[in-house]
């Protein structure tokens, strides 16, 4: 009795583990179709005789992002299934990040995907943190690849005086991406500033400083 307690123990942990995954494709594609109104884990599929080759297409990571007067110095181009329909249920899309002189892309997570980036010109110092707080960083150059873990804070910053680029690689359609300065300050409703006052060690008029410079 023991030993088929312990065969149907095994079956149930091979079921939930073979049932946790994302389901194989069905069909060849799955073009999203925004403009549905239906709201599933993704987006539902276009008829696929009203498919086009542009449903597959994007030229906007080609050209540099423009850098607007901001303090990070940073701009962000997303090439996912906002941008390219016919990503939806691949797991996969890119980004361009664009870098004026000491630029930063700071601080941030994406709760959905692993990131890789290759540097397409200058250098950057970028570090990913651990759960248990240990930093892993590096300056990687033109030409070099670097890995962020999916989920984990992560930055880039530009070392030097010249324009500095990369492109990122996802395995996700739509990876996410939150800032935690912009998150925990920039959020609506506000985070009451008591909290933020204790988490960060600050008092509440600093709390108020850090919203203002960021708003």
């Amino acid at each position: 009795m023991a030993a088929t307690g312990a065969v149907l123990l095994v079956l149930l942990a091979f079921t939930i583990g073979v049932f946790a995954n994302d389901s194989d494709m069905l069909q060849d594609v799955c073009v999203a179709d925004r403009e549905s109104g239906i709201f599933v884990n993704g987006f539902p599929c276009k008829n696929i005789s009203m498919i086009t080759a542009e449903d597959f297409f994007f030229a906007g990571i080609a050209q540099p992002g423009k850098i607007t007067n901001n303090i990070l110095g940073s701009k962000v181009t997303g090439a996912n299934v906002q941008d390219i329909p016919g990503l939806n249920t691949l797991g996969v899309s890119m980004a361009r990040v664009d870098f004026a002189p000491y630029g930063l892309n700071p601080p941030h997570i994406h709760p959905r995907a692993t990131e890789m980036i290759f540097v397409l010109k200058g250098e950057l110092y970028v570090g990913f943190i651990t759960t248990n707080n240990k930093l892993i960083s590096k300056v990687v150059k033109i030409g070099e690849t670097f890995v962020f873990p999916r989920g984990l804070a992560h930055f880039q910053k530009n070392l030097s005086k010249y324009p500095t680029a990369v492109i990122a690689a996802f395995n996700s359609q739509l990876p996410g991406t939150q800032q935690f300065a912009a998150a925990l300050f920039t959020s609506k409703p506000d985070v009451p500033n008591d909290i933020l006052a204790q988490a960060f060690n600050i008092n509440t008029k600093k709390v108020e400083m850090i919203r203002a410079g960021l708003s």
